[in-house]
């Protein structure tokens, strides 16, 4: 049976939210790395970034979604496109190799030069990519934490990928806009989520919503508490994006399980809402029980969410110990 969406948080879960922002720590415990983006049976997105490993097999897929706005799949975060006649422009760039595969394919290129990529946030999957398009386009563009949370991510790989990095060479505090051809791009960061430097890309006139990874669509999500990511936050976040854009937009996400896929609606937004305020709930009530972050963390699918379940190993270990860190950690992020 598959969650109720409401389309407000309840009152309940609302005061849950407000109490456990105040809630004093129950004591410093050592947090657990978390699980690579890739199943346990590939490659990490870290080792193949630092060449480490040898990429798994691909399909890219270029598919148009409305007035010359696109989607690229092959490895890594959803791509975003624009690719019109009199601009072009990519929403993340993955890794080098499908980097260059969506450059060779990108539609209508040729030899053009592409006016604009934006990273939605640091991650390598999203920016490892950066090399390959940055000899070809006009400027690269993320929030403004995102070129520190790259460099420290870079410099805790083993080994350091500090020196293949590739950082935004333009940035933005809260909101960016630029028009492209008859095109207007936009860009809002919201505050801490999935990391502290995640922002929601808009195609205005086409009506297509790039959420990167705030968005994991019917998958467990991954959460960097390391670069400021927050639970709570995260569940504002989705919110403030529910209410503030188009109900009739079409919706990228970063990634999304093989029923869903990384296409949705509004409404999509909310189901990984009620997942995120279902799992600190569920936590929270676990460290009341006196549960310690091991014994909370030992649970192989979380009830209420089939569309989420998958055989261990799975994230919901890493999402109930960064949970349990998060409302017991004196200085968690908020």
């Amino acid at each position: 049976m598959k969650p109720m969406i409401s389309p407000l948080v309840s009152l309940n879960r609302r005061d849950f939210l407000l109490r456990s922002a105040g809630l004093t720590a129950l004591g410093l415990v050592t947090g657990r790395r978390l699980l690579a983006q890739a199943a346990a049976s590939t490659p990490s997105a870290a080792s193949v970034a630092a060449g480490l490993a040898k990429p798994p097999p691909v399909t890219p897929e270029f598919r148009l979604l409305r007035r010359n706005v696109g989607l690229f799949t092959a490895r890594g975060g959803t791509i975003g496109w624009l690719a019109a006649p009199d601009a072009l422009a990519v929403i993340d760039t993955q890794f080098a190799d499908t980097a260059a595969l969506c450059l060779a394919g990108l539609p209508g290129r040729g030899d053009r030069t592409i006016d604009l990529v934006l990273n939605t946030h640091h991650h390598a999957d999203h920016t490892s990519g950066n090399g390959v398009f940055r000899p070809v386009a006009k400027t690269i563009v993320a929030q403004a934490h995102v070129p520190a949370l790259q460099r420290a991510a870079a410099e805790r790989a083993k080994p350091s990928t500090v020196d293949q990095q590739v950082y935004a060479d333009t940035t933005f505090a809260e909101a960016w806009r630029m028009e492209l051809g008859d095109e207007v791009v936009s860009a809002r960061y919201f505050g801490a989520a999935h990391t502290n430097g995640d922002a929601v890309m808009l195609f205005e006139k086409a009506n297509v919503v790039h959420l990167g990874d705030l968005v994991f669509n019917r998958i467990y999500p991954v959460i960097d508490r390391v670069a400021g990511g927050s639970f709570r936050h995260w569940i504002v976040v989705l919110e403030k994006i529910a209410r503030e854009y188009p109900s009739d937009a079409i919706y990228l996400f970063g990634h999304g399980n093989s029923k869903f896929g990384v296409t949705g609606q509004r409404t999509d937004l909310l189901v990984l809402r009620d997942y995120l305020v279902s799992l600190l709930e569920h936590v929270q009530a676990q460290i009341a029980a006196g549960k310690s972050k091991e014994e909370v963390s030992t649970m192989e699918n979380f009830p209420g969410f089939p569309d989420f379940h998958q055989p261990l190993p799975n994230r919901l270990g890493s999402n109930l110990g960064a949970a349990y860190d998060e409302l017991t950690q004196t200085g968690a992020f908020r």
